[in-house]
C-alpha cells in the first residue's frame, strides 16, 4: 500500500517560489567592483532571475546546458544560481585560483556553452578565452557603463545582456532528479573530478543545513558567507539562509580583506560567518592588532581543514564568539557534520567540552557515516579505532561527471580521510590518507601536531610533512610561519611539544617559512611544501 499525498517535485524552483512568498522583503547586500554597498531584496533577484532565464532562452540555452561563473559571492552570482537552474540548465562554478591547466580542462571537459565572470577576472579570460573552444558567449558581471575594451570576442555587460527582459518567467517543471548544478574538485592528484547535482539533492542539504544541530539559522539572523559560491556551492549557505528568510551578506572581492570583514560584518551586523581557518586566522590577528570588535558576531562556522584549538579559544577568550567546528567535501554538497552538543556536553568539565568541540562534530539526518580498516572491516565507533571514512546519502556523489567507473565501494563513498567516531557520533579527523605520517610502523597525525604547535604564542600557522628516513621510514617536519613582530628558535618550538604529545612523535626538526602555500580552496598545501622541502632536500633544521 501506497500513502496518499502529493508528490511535489523537490527542486531548487520551489525553493524559489516558497522565499519569494514567505521572505521577499529580506535582504541582500554584496559588495562589487561598481558598488561597495549594493543592497536588494529576494525578491528583487527572483525577478532579475526571470530577466536572466529569458536571455538565456533567447541565446540558446537548452536544458541539461552547462553556464560556467568565474566570480565572487555577489548578488548576480546569486541570480546565476538560481536564473540558470531554475530554467533546466547547469550551474557550473569555476574556481578563479586553479592553475589555468586546470581551468581548461574544467571548462572544456565540462562543454560549457556560456560563461559569466567578474570584471576583476577579466585579464584571466583575456588570456584564455581561446583555450576554451566550445563557449560561444562571455558576459561580465558588470553595468554597461563598466563594460571595459577588452580583446575577449562578443563580451558584453550582465546588465545590457538581461535589459529589457520580461520580469516574469514561465519556469518549468523538473524532475527533481534533474542535474541542478556542477563543481570540480580541485583536482589534487590527477585530473579535477566533475560533481553534478540535482535539484532533489540540493533541497535536502538545504534542509539538513538549517537545522539546529547544524548551521542553525534563523530568519532573523544575518549571513555572512565568506566561503566562496565558485566552490561547493558556498557551502550551501546562498540556498539556505534564503529558505529560513535571513539577510545575507556577500563580501565580493572583498573576502579576504580582515579590515574589509570587519567593517562589513558590524556594518551589517552579521550574526554567523562561515570561512576557511585561513581566512577566520587572518580576522584574528587583525583584530588583535588593530583593537577592533566584532560587534554582533556569535558564531563562525570553521571547515575546510581543521579547526586549531588556540584560535577556537582566543575567540571566545578574547572575542566572546563561539567558533563552530564543520566537515564536509564538494562530492558532499558539502555539508558531511557540524559540531552541536548533546545534551550531555553539558556534563563534561571545560577540557573534555573543548576537546569535543575540536572534532568535525556529528552528522546530520542524510549522511551515514562508518570507519573501515584496509580491508574493509567496519571498525567500532567507540573514539579510539581509527579507520578510513566513508559515507552515504541522498546528497552524497555516485559518480564523476562523465566518469564510466562508479565512485562507490561497496555502496558507499572513502572520502581519504582518516578518522575516529564516538559513541555519541562525533567524529574526529586525524588525518587525510596521504598526509599520514607512518614512523617505525605506527602513524602519527600531522593534524595533531599542527594544533600543538598553532599554541605556541609565536606562532601564526603551521603544517607538518613526513620526511623520509632511513632507520624509521618517516619522520615529521615542523614548518612554521610566526606572527609579525614575533620570534622563536627551532629548539624552544621542538621543546614545546614536551609533554603534550608521545615523545617519539615530536617533530624532528623545524623550518620557517613567510607564508605557507595555500591550494585554491584555502587549504595548506602539503604537496607544495613537500616539493620544496623535500625534494630541495631540507629535512630538518
Amino acid at each position: 500500500m501506497k500513502g496518499l499525498m502529493m508528490d511535489c517535485p523537490l527542486t531548487v524552483t520551489s525553493l524559489m517560489r516558497h522565499v519569494n512568498a514567505q521572505h521577499g522583503a529580506s535582504e541582500v547586500y554584496s559588495l562589487t567592483v561598481e558598488n561597495p554597498a549594493h543592497r536588494s531584496t529576494y525578491a528583487e533577484i527572483f525577478k532579475r532571475c526571470a530577466q536572466l532565464a529569458n536571455a538565456l532562452r533567447r541565446l540558446g540555452l537548452n536544458r541539461g546546458d552547462r553556464v560556467a561563473t568565474l566570480a565572487w559571492n555577489d548578488y548576480r552570482h546569486m541570480e546565476l544560481y538560481y536564473g540558470v537552474s531554475c530554467m533546466g540548465g547547469v550551474l557550473h562554478t569555476v574556481n578563479p585560483r586553479l592553475f589555468p591547466e586546470q581551468l581548461q580542462y574544467i571548462v572544456n571537459h565540462a562543454e560549457d556553452r556560456y560563461l559569466f565572470a567578474d570584471p576583476l577576472l577579466l585579464p584571466l579570460l583575456e588570456k584564455m578565452h581561446e583555450a576554451f573552444p566550445a563557449v560561444e558567449r562571455y558576459v561580465l558581471l558588470c553595468g554597461k557603463d563598466a563594460l571595459p575594451e577588452s580583446s575577449v570576442p562578443g563580451l558584453i555587460s550582465y546588465e545590457e545582456l538581461i535589459e529589457g527582459e520580461d520580469e516574469r518567467y514561465d519556469w518549468p517543471e523538473l524532475d527533481e532528479n534533474t542535474a541542478s548544478s556542477m563543481c570540480y574538485t580541485s583536482g589534487t592528484t590527477g585530473n579535477p573530478k566533475g560533481v553534478l547535482y540535482s535539484h532533489r539533492s540540493t533541497v535536502l542539504h538545504t534542509y539538513a543545513s538549517g537545522l539546529s544541530d547544524a548551521i542553525n539559522l534563523r530568519s532573523a539572523d544575518v549571513v555572512l558567507p565568506v566561503v566562496p559560491m565558485f566552490h561547493a556551492n558556498a557551502w550551501g549557505v546562498v540556498y539556505c539562509a534564503p529558505m529560513v528568510g535571513a539577510k545575507l551578506v556577500l563580501p565580493g572581492p572583498r573576502a579576504g580583506d580582515p579590515e574589509a570583514l570587519v567593517a562589513m560584518m558590524n556594518s551589517e551586523r552579521v550574526d554567523v560567518a562561515l570561512g576557511v581557518p585561513t581566512v577566520w586566522l587572518g580576522l584574528l590577528n587583525y583584530l588583535d592588532a588593530s583593537g577592533r570588535r566584532l560587534e554582533t558576531v556569535r558564531n563562525l562556522v570553521v571547515g575546510g581543514a581543521a579547526c586549531p584549538r588556540s584560535m577556537m579559544v582566543d575567540f571566545q577568550a578574547r572575542y566572546g564568539i563561539s567558533v563552530c567546528h564543520a566537515w564536509g567535501m564538494t562530492e558532499m554538497s558539502p555539508l558531511g557534520s557540524v559540531n552541536a552538543p548533546t545534551a550531555g556536553s553539558a556534563k563534561l568539565d571545560d577540557k573534555a567540552l573543548l576537546a569535543q568541540r575540536l572534532t568535525q562534530g556529528r552528522a546530520p539526518y542524510g549522511v551515514e557515516m562508518r570507519l573501515t580498516d584496509d580491508d574493509g572491516n567496519e571498525l567500532p565507533r567507540d573514539g579510539k579505532a581509527v579507520g578510513r571514512l566513508q559515507v552515504r546519502g541522498p546528497w552524497v556523489a555516485r559518480r564523476y561527471y562523465r566518469a564510466e567507473e562508479s565512485a562507490l565501494k561497496d555502496g558507499w563513498f572513502d572520502t581519504g580521510d582518516v578518522a575516529s567516531i564516538d559513541s555519541n557520533g562525533f567524529m574526529n579527523i586525524t588525518d587525510r590518507t596521504k598526509d599520514l605520517i607512518k614512523s617505525g610502523g605506527e602513524w602519527i597525525s600531522s593534524i595533531e601536531l599542527e594544533d600543538v604547535a598553532m599554541t605556541h604564542p609565536a606562532v601564526s600557522e603551521a603544517a607538518v610533512i613526513a620526511t623520509p628516513h632511513e632507520k624509521w621510514t618517516e619522520r615529521p617536519l615542523l614548518i612554521v610561519c610566526l606572527k609579525e613582530g614575533a620570534s622563536a628558535e627551532a629548539d624552544e618550538l621542538i621543546a614545546w611539544f614536551e609533554g603534550k604529545v608521545a615523545r617519539w612523535w615530536i617533530p624532528d626538526g623545524v623550518r620557517f617559512a613567510d607564508e605557507l602555500p595555500h591550494t585554491a580552496t584555502g587549504k595548506v598545501s602539503k604537496l607544495k611544501l613537500r616539493e620544496q622541502f623535500i625534494a630541495g632536500g631540507a629535512a630538518a633544521s
